[in-house]
């Protein structure tokens, strides 16, 4: 569903190498925004939501889980894995990128210890967002080349309540 729209807007021109093997992602590092481009996350991207998906899945050790928020993908990991010095069971994947699930009500002192600015601050809402990079990059028969952004974000969604969303954002355009 919300993978499968990542299809239409995936690079096309991305030589993959055998460090960039989307079986090989390392959870953590893609969720911390260290060692992958935004190439490298739609190729995770593709292998997750395409035709090897359930293989995929199966790999990485993750089950879907219902959500009610359109615009998140649920998931639980059969183990836990650890996203800036916390633990976690949950992961959701946006339109743009892959989120831990943090049992952390106050999203506040995570977002200052990550240098994260919000952008929304209210009782019942923070989003915040930090740029780690940007570029330019010519792919395809796209013209001109195209805005490559990769930002750390944190966030609240009403029906997580009680939880931060903390992870990276890979985007396009």
């Amino acid at each position: 569903m919300l993978l499968a729209a990542l299809l239409l807007f995936a690079p096309t021109s991305h030589a993959q190498t055998a460090e960039q093997d989307p079986s090989k992602i390392d959870l953590a590092k893609l969720i911390e925004c260290k060692t992958y481009d935004v190439a490298g996350y739609y190729d995770f991207a593709m292998w997750l939501a395409g035709p090897d998906s359930a293989t995929a899945m199966r790999q990485l050790g993750l089950t879907e889980m219902p959500s009610s928020n359109r615009f998140l993908q649920e998931f639980k990991l059969s183990a836990p894995v650890t996203v800036f010095g916390r633990q976690t069971n949950e992961i959701v994947f946006t339109s743009s990128g892959l989120l831990a699930v943090l049992d952390e009500p106050d999203p506040h002192p995570l977002a200052k210890s990550l240098g994260v600015t919000a952008t929304i601050d209210r009782p019942n809402k923070f989003l915040g967002d930090k740029e780690v990079s940007s570029s330019k990059e010519q792919h395809g028969y796209a013209y001109p080349p195209l805005p490559m952004r990769i930002s750390l974000r944190v966030f609240t969604v009403d029906n997580l309540p009680g939880k931060t969303l903390a992870g990276c954002s890979y985007s396009i355009g």
